[in-house]
């Protein structure tokens, strides 16, 4: 996983692998300015269903994209509010039974006004791409790449993991 920025550099406190830690006590915090954004890349194809976000409110990403990054194409956009509370994005029907590797949250702009994002946790729900085209219909967390450029989380044995 990768992400635009981090405040002040500090990816101890403040990094990209707090996203998928879950401690609600962490947080990715990125450095003022817009746009910012980001990528996660799954350990293998996955057909994502529905995408889940927890901002700090007084933060939250404004004018939000969901980006196809490998095709560099549109998913959707996502309205986020402007809450503390985890929020919830279902993607179109037609666009969940299409193969994924890379995904990135495009914020264009941010309630703060020095165009800061913060945001909690982060988890994509869905399937993995072969399981999916056996139309098995319950969704479940999916995993990214777990390298030091890419996301940090944790691994369940049945599960695509978030890292």
């Amino acid at each position: 996983m990768r992400v635009s920025s981090v405040l002040n550099r500090d990816t101890t406190s403040y990094g990209k692998k707090h996203l998928f830690d879950g401690n609600i006590e962490t947080c990715w915090n990125s450095e003022q300015g817009v746009p910012q954004h980001i990528l996660v890349e799954f350990e293998a194809p996955v057909c994502v269903h529905e995408v889940r976000i927890q901002f700090q409110g007084g933060f939250a990403g404004k004018d939000t994209r969901l980006i196809d990054s490998t095709r560099n194409m549109d998913i959707c956009p996502l309205h986020p509010d402007d809450s503390n509370r985890t929020q919830t994005f279902a993607l179109p029907a037609n666009e969940r039974s299409l193969e994924r590797r890379r995904i990135k949250i495009q914020f264009a702009s941010s309630t703060d006004f020095y165009g800061r994002i913060i945001v909690y946790a982060l988890d994509f729900l869905g399937l993995p791409a072969e399981q999916d085209s056996r139309s098995n219909p319950s969704s479940m967390p999916l995993s990214a790449e777990n390298d030091d450029s890419a996301v940090g989380g944790g691994v369940a044995s049945d599960t695509i993991v978030i890292i």
